[in-house]
């Protein structure tokens, strides 16, 4: 089987359900970047401060592909059995998030992204998560999105900046807090 099959050459792809639409499509946006942060995700999964997180970092990355089928999916067409995303999800990183809140100091000030390469891998995956929730709730306002995915976006933002605390810990690194001028 050919990787290249040359359907898109005109600047067009399908959507699951046969949809065509341009690549420029909002719902194409979406998986995209939801594409995207997944290779974060595995970027940050891959570091040696976050082999004891290794299982879940995959079962995130698991959740996204999830997730790109559903924006793949043309919701008025598509006879294809999508993989559901469930409230179970949420609540996994909803744990993940308490258990590593309960191991740090309390947050006092904002903290600037940086002080070891593989904490500032997550903070470019939070980031790039926090515009893949945008462009999914562009795409709701017009077209169908689950909201357990701009839920579970919403979620996975707030884990990826827990976890970047906890990795400071980790790398005995000290986070850096913001000096507003005055």
């Amino acid at each position: 089987m050919k990787i290249y099959t040359k359907t898109g050459d005109s600047g067009q792809t399908s959507l699951i359900g046969g949809t065509r639409v341009s690549k420029a499509h909002l719902r194409i946006e979406s998986y995209g970047t939801v594409d995207e942060l997944n290779s974060y995700i595995g970027l940050v999964r891959d570091q040696p401060a976050n082999v004891g997180r290794q299982g879940v970092l995959q079962e995130i990355q698991d959740r996204l592909f999830t997730i790109g089928a559903s924006l793949a999916s043309d919701p008025e067409k598509s006879k294809m059995k999508i993989p559901d995303l469930k409230e179970e999800d949420i609540q996994l990183l909803e744990q993940e998030i308490d258990k590593m809140t309960s191991i740090l100091p309390e947050l006092r000030s904002f903290i600037l992204p940086g002080g070891h390469q593989s904490i500032s891998f997550a903070h470019v995956a939070r980031c790039v998560c926090r515009r893949a929730e945008r462009i999914c709730i562009d795409l709701q306002q017009n077209e169908f999105v689950a909201d357990l995915v701009i839920k579970y976006l919403n979620r996975l933002s707030d884990y990826l900046f827990t976890l970047c605390r906890a990795m400071h810990q980790d790398l005995q690194t000290p986070e850096i807090a913001w000096q507003a001028r005055m």
